[in-house]
């Protein structure tokens, strides 16, 4: 496979970061996917897929995408890579030790693509978008067949079908401001919950992110197309439906043609016979009080808010080009806890961001400790290239990092152990999702307020409502009791 350098497909349209920088105004189009050609709907009768999803849930969504693809093209899915016939990575460019999983992973690969040459090997997803990542993959791992971005998923039964014919590498990534693909297939995992994509991409540009790059300029969905998915999910008795996108309080923003917010979907969203509806992710910068006065309805809208706040120094979020102060953020929080008093809030920390003083870092502790979230991801700042504070001097060192880490979770493990020691003895409405991971015996299901609770019961109550006692709350989890008599089929709004 030498020689496969010089063999890439036609379709190679390197990733131009520059490029992405210059927004300008491509008028974005609506394109309906259309049928598989006749000629490859049985190309892979007979045939498994496997596919690996690191990331982010836009990134899971895709892959129910990518898997409903493969479906229609006659693929099975698998969980054995050696019964595999094609095998896809979906990947993440959020943080370096994403990349470096993949990278691990098709090291890995290679032995079973060298014992097997006609399995399809193909990496996807966000990774293909960055213009170092292509190179690496195209001097470091020739072996690989396909590589496609984030923007041209519809095109995946073209591009299988010349990687199963052609002795070529086939890469196809396009640089561009990307267009919106409706009634593309969805295999969607368990029928009890679905995503729902109600835009893409990012306009926001903070500094230490790549996702601006990847997935383009803010695009949003008509309403009458997310309404209908939702709809029909309703239809097919979908218990929860999680709306997305990279930033969805700027829903709409790009409409021309109506004035039509994520408040305002979100409204409609609430009409439709789904028991629970939840979204993610929030921008603090883009959450108004309209948004907030629509939740404040309840009904089939949790009490869940996903607050990404990065940090609490106004000083390092101007850094980051958060386009908000800490005392902004503060005030949305006050707003949002006075309309919806038994809100579940979580957010987003990066520490040891460029410039990071041991004052700003105490201010992100500080504001921990105001805020109380419930739960909170947590991450040492690694640069990302392409992205403005990877030219920014790092100067916070890695051991420095690892130990504010362990401080502000410190923090927040006591806070989350506090605010769950409270529901001792209360009785919570509970989806049941499926069995434990870590015990069969165990069911396992969330809160509105998306807190995992484990507790035994019969097999039967997976996909409904039930009630269970919390007996036993543990730091990131809920122990607890069905209570028969309380239990549910049915919605529990």
């Amino acid at each position: 496979m030498s020689d496969r350098l010089t063999e890439v497909s036609r379709y190679f349209i390197p990733p131009d970061l520059k490029q992405a920088k210059r927004r300008g105004k491509e008028e974005v189009q609506v394109l309906q996917f259309e049928a598989i050609p006749e000629d490859m709907r049985e190309i892979g009768r007979g045939k498994h897929y496997l596919i690996k999803t690191y990331g982010c849930q836009m990134n899971v969504h895709d892959s129910e995408t990518i898997a409903g693809i493969l479906q229609s093209m006659g693929y099975s899915p698998t969980d054995r890579e050696e019964d595999a016939d094609v095998i896809l990575l979906n990947t993440c460019a959020v943080r370096e030790n994403a990349e470096d999983k993949v990278f691990g992973e098709l090291g890995r690969l290679k032995p079973l693509k060298v014992e097997r040459p006609g399995l399809i090997l193909g990496v996807c997803g966000c990774m293909s978008q960055e213009e170092a990542v292509i190179r690496r993959i195209l001097q470091q791992h020739q072996y690989v067949d396909l590589i496609f971005g984030t923007h041209n998923i519809h095109r995946l039964p073209f591009l299988l079908k010349e990687a199963l014919f052609s002795k070529e590498m086939v890469v196809e990534v396009w640089s561009k401001e990307g267009d919106i693909v409706e009634n593309l297939p969805k295999a969607r995992q368990d029928g009890l919950k679905a995503w729902v994509n109600i835009m893409y991409g990012c306009d926001k540009f903070c500094t230490y992110c790549i996702v601006p790059y990847t997935r383009g300029k803010e695009r949003s969905r008509r309403p009458e197309d997310v309404l209908a998915e939702v709809r029909e999910l309703a239809r097919k008795g979908y218990r929860e439906v999680t709306l997305l996108g990279q930033n969805v309080n700027a829903y709409g923003k790009d409409f021309t043609d109506r004035t039509y917010t994520f408040a305002h979907l979100l409204d409609d969203v609430r009409k439709i016979g789904i028991p629970r509806v939840r979204f993610t992710t929030s921008h603090p910068r883009d959450f108004d009080d309209h948004l907030i006065e629509v939740l404040a309805k309840g009904g089939n809208l949790v009490e869940h808010i996903h607050l990404p706040v990065q940090s609490g120094s106004s000083e390092v979020l101007k850094r980051m080009a958060r386009k908000y102060n800490r005392e902004q953020y503060l005030e949305l929080v006050r707003k949002i806890r006075e309309a919806i008093p038994h809100v579940s809030l979580t957010t987003d920390i990066i520490v040891g961001f460029p410039g990071e003083t041991e004052e700003q870092f105490e201010e992100t502790l500080s504001l921990v400790r105001e805020v109380e979230y419930d739960s909170a991801f947590t991450f040492i700042y690694s640069p990302r290239e392409g992205t403005p504070a990877a030219r920014m001097e790092d100067n916070v060192p890695y051991e420095v990092k690892k130990e504010r880490l362990l401080r502000l979770n410190r923090v927040q493990d006591e806070i989350s152990r506090r605010k769950n020691e409270a529901l001792r003895g209360q009785v919570v409405e509970v989806l049941v999702e499926g069995e434990s991971k870590k015990n069969p015996e165990i069911l396992s299901g969330r809160t509105r307020t998306n807190k995992l609770v484990n507790f035994r019961g019969p097999k039967s109550l997976i996909g409904q409502f039930v009630q269970v006692r919390i007996s036993e709350p543990l730091t990131y989890t809920l122990k607890g009791e069905w209570v028969e008599t309380e239990s549910v089929a049915g919605a529990g709004m």
